[in-house]
């Protein structure tokens, strides 16, 4: 493919790695196949239909909502310098795409990777700057602070690495990890990120809502002209982004306050955070008849009548690894799985309040979907965090974190005082912020995630929540809950050998031997 070139803004970089070639040609040729009275026809076909007939065609259907036609060809993005504001807020907020992005949890994050927003005037600027370099400092502090904590924790787990030349490396990454918790929303990250040619237009419609307008802007508007760079024809289909002011939810904060409304904020996180009754994540709503459900649909599967089925060995047939070995599969087939596809019944909805960057990753599994808040519409004014439990059991780094983070809410603060917008000054909130939403799953999508993320290895805060989740559903659907397991519980279930598929990522802890 012949190379694109890159589109800079600011320290924004964008670059086409790959697009189909023929993309428009293919979009066409799809549109074409459905009424074509010779069967099939191909992009080559549809290139050298009439221009009018082919741009009359494109234009009609897409007027029309019929834009299934729009998702067969891709593109992959490579995007530096882009804030974690805005892949949280934008990028990642909707479920399709593909992202792989770099990891600060295992990747030292460098003191100069943040954006300083261009709408803060110079004293401004001075003030962000400041305090952004405040907070990379408390981030190398509390990688010190914790070395030795992360140390003996590494050690009593695996005794026998503690000559291992990888050891030193697999405790700096954990301190990282933990430590990254005090770096600012404008730190930088860079990512392949891959979408259809409907997403990148979409992208386009919608890129003046909230959280992050101006870096969304100039992201989408970088992603488009690089596909009509490409394939010029798609310029036709391009749309004016939607009015800031013609969202609802802007409509909606302006009749109660503006964005930024701290006594009307300080009285919802209250009101919220006493529903969750001291959990990470409260179970609020389920299926009434569940169990019943699920039941009765591994019976339509089979055509298997009640009285030859019960309900219980429907549940185990569908649940239980040792019956259903689709279960213990990585590629994740339960989706074209007859059997495993009756999951997609039960519903469970939770409230959970968890960290910005552990919500980063949360909202990764895309179909676990939930209603996450416009940030600054949550700003209480005072410092509203996510304590780390290896941050909370040393006094040094508890010290370096709540000194930052006391830094950080008096630096915001001080801006909107001066009349920041509330774009700018959310980039200065760190990585602990406290995010607050419902999240609802149906049982196929929820597993899935606990597979993933009941593992110790998980981030520390979506473990403890996909723990609460599990036993919450247990007590409310018992013969459900009994098989929501980590990987290594469900291989075990199913005999399979080695319990563990992390390899030399294995978390040192054999939960299997508790289950027996």
């Amino acid at each position: 493919m012949t190379p694109y070139p890159t589109i800079t803004n600011g320290t924004l970089r964008v670059r086409l790695l790959s697009l189909q070639s023929q993309a428009y040609d293919e979009m066409i040729a799809a549109a074409r196949t459905c009424y074509s009275a010779r069967g099939l026809v191909d992009p080559e076909g549809a290139a050298a239909w009439d221009t009018e007939k082919r741009n009359g065609l494109s234009s009609s259907i897409f007027a029309a909502g019929h834009h299934t036609t729009l998702q067969h060809s891709h593109a992959t993005f490579a995007i530096e310098g882009v804030t974690r504001q805005t892949i949280w807020s934008f990028l990642h907020s909707h479920p399709f795409y593909n992202s792989e992005q770099i990891s600060q949890r295992y990747v030292t994050v460098s003191h100069d990777a943040l954006t300083v927003p261009e709408s803060l005037d110079a004293k401004q600027r001075e003030l962000f700057s400041q305090t952004a370099e405040a907070q990379m400092n408390a981030y190398r502090q509390l990688c010190e602070a914790l070395t030795p904590s992360v140390r003996d924790l590494y050690l009593s787990l695996f005794p026998a690495r503690g000559e291992d030349k990888q050891t030193p490396k697999a405790i700096e990454r954990r301190a990282q990890e933990v430590a990254r918790y005090v770096l600012p929303l404008a730190t930088h990250a860079c990512l392949h990120h891959t979408v259809s040619t409907l997403t990148i237009l979409r992208y386009q419609r919608m890129m003046t809502q909230p959280d992050a307008p101006t870096e969304q802007r100039a992201l989408a508007e970088a992603m488009a002209q690089l596909l009509i760079q490409a394939e010029p024809e798609f310029a036709q289909l391009l749309q004016e982004p939607i009015p800031q002011d013609s969202f609802a939810v802007t409509d909606l904060l302006a009749k109660h306050g503006g964005v930024v409304d701290r006594q009307r904020a300080q009285k919802f996180v209250r009101e919220f955070d006493t529903t969750l009754e001291g959990k990470t994540s409260k179970l609020v709503d389920y299926g009434a008849k569940n169990e019943a459900l699920l039941a009765g649909a591994v019976r339509e599967v089979l055509g298997i009548s009640a009285d030859e089925m019960s309900d219980d060995d429907a549940i185990t047939a569908a649940m239980n690894p040792s019956c259903n070995k689709a279960l213990s599969e990585t590629m994740n087939i339960g989706t074209m799985d007859k059997l495993t596809r009756t999951l997609w019944h039960p519903h469970y909805s939770f409230r959970k309040r968890i960290s910005h960057c552990a919500d980063s990753q949360d909202q990764r599994h895309r179909m676990t979907p939930a209603s996450r808040p416009i940030l600054m519409a949550h700003f209480t004014g005072e410092p509203d965090v996510i304590t780390p439990s290896l941050i909370d059991q040393c006094a040094q780094a508890k010290q370096i974190f709540d000194d930052a983070n006391a830094h950080c809410w008096k630096t915001a603060n001080a801006l909107l005082e001066s009349g920041a917008d509330a774009e700018a000054v959310s980039m200065i909130l760190p990585n602990a912020l406290a995010i607050r939403f419902t999240q609802s799953a149906d049982l196929l999508s929820l597993r899935h995630k606990m597979a993933m993320r009941l593992c110790f290895n998980a981030q520390e805060e979506i473990c403890m929540a996909s723990h609460e989740e599990a036993q919450q559903i247990a007590e409310v659907n018992p013969r459900i809950g009994q098989y929501l397991d980590p990987p290594c519980i469900t291989r075990h279930k199913a005999g399979i050998a080695p319990k563990c598929p992390e390899g030399s990522r294995y978390c040192g802890h054999k939960p299997w031997l508790k289950n027996d």
